[in-house]
């Protein structure tokens, strides 16, 4: 209830150099403490003057921050809200990515595949070409299988007595019926090529048996013919042949 007009009014006696708390008690002890109280009321005045606003501004502020503080709160909600969100897009996004990631190497090991595939099929080019020219060739094989093994088995049959020259005129024969029959055959025929291999040939020749082709006819006739063969061999080469043929499986030789 302290106005600044009471103040005023108190000013006066305030400033006096005897109205103090000694002198005071020097008169009475009573007035001494209406006197310490009267000038205590007026400083409260003046600091309360001074504290007032501030506190009113104090309030002020802490309404403000009281307002900052729900807002601040609704904004961490938000905050926290939106947060979420994205750690779900993110663990979306990384879950996107590794999938990404993986069709990007299925995509890396197809492309490899796919150029070691064409670099084979580059490469099996040339024998694409061979194998369909062998095909071609075993389907003749098959349609003239019969003629063949037929020239093959009367070859091993009849032509063991005679010299190249005949054997070839009975091949020729043999090939006109078989026409007039129209039983099919291979006209490049090599009836060596069919009964023996090369490396059967080749051991052969090892052995002693010449390389010409008579010799090795005659070679095909005695091992491939089912009756016991009957050299005739002035110059002994089937007999040096057969002696080393049959050296490991125990032949007997009479002198």
């Amino acid at each position: 209830s302290i106005t600044g007009e009471t103040v005023e009014l108190l000013e006066p006696y305030l400033d006096m150099e005897d109205y103090n708390l000694e002198t005071a008690k020097k008169v009475c002890g009573n007035v001494a403490g209406l006197c310490s109280w009267t000038q205590a009321m007026a400083y409260f005045y003046g600091i309360n003057k001074e504290v007032l606003p501030l506190k009113a501004n104090l309030a002020l502020q802490e309404g403000r921050l009281a307002a900052a503080q729900v807002e601040l709160n609704n904004a961490q909600i938000q905050l926290d809200e939106k947060q979420m969100e994205l750690d779900q897009v993110q663990a979306m996004y990384d879950t996107a990515m590794k999938e990404k990631q993986a069709l990007l190497d299925d995509a890396e090991a197809c492309r490899r595949k796919m150029n070691n595939a064409t670099a084979l099929i580059e490469g099996l080019g040339g024998e694409k070409l061979r194998w369909t020219a062998s095909s071609k060739n075993f389907q003749n094989q098959i349609i003239n299988l019969v003629g063949n093994v037929l020239l093959a088995t009367g070859f091993l049959s009849y032509s063991g007595p005679f010299n190249q020259e005949y054997r070839n005129l009975l091949l020729q024969l043999w090939k006109k019926e078989m026409d007039n029959s129209k039983i099919p055959y291979s006209n490049d025929l090599n009836l060596t090529g069919m009964l023996v291999d090369n490396a059967t040939v080749g051991e052969w020749n090892l052995q002693g048996l010449p390389n010409d082709d008579l010799s090795i006819q005659n070679g095909i006739i005695v091992t491939k013919a089912s009756r016991y063969p009957l050299l005739i061999d002035p110059q002994g080469q089937g007999k040096i042949w057969i002696k080393n043929k049959e050296k490991n499986n125990g032949l007997q030789v009479n002198s």
